[in-house]
């Protein structure tokens, strides 16, 4: 594991339940056998601000760029099939 993958999971674990419902199981099972493209799209999503997560992941708002829309969808469909 690089540091920047240990960084990277770090900063994903954020003590609210709606956020780590998503983050945790993808640590856990895909985060490292991820391919760099998706772990910088991971690394960007949890650089983002609580509030600004939860409303993507809540659909009260969209992310700014695609991408990162598609891939919380991913993460949802991982959690909820």
């Amino acid at each position: 594991m690089t540091l920047e993958e240990r960084k990277v999971i770090y900063r994903a674990r954020r003590g609210l339940k709606e956020i780590d419902v998503y983050f945790d199981p993808y640590v856990k099972n895909y985060y490292l056998k991820a391919d760099p493209a998706e772990k910088a799209l991971f690394a960007e999503l949890v650089d983002q601000e609580d509030p600004d997560l939860l409303d993507w992941f809540m659909e009260v708002s969209e992310p700014p760029r695609t991408e990162l829309r598609e891939f919380i969808y991913k993460l949802k469909q991982y959690v909820h099939g």
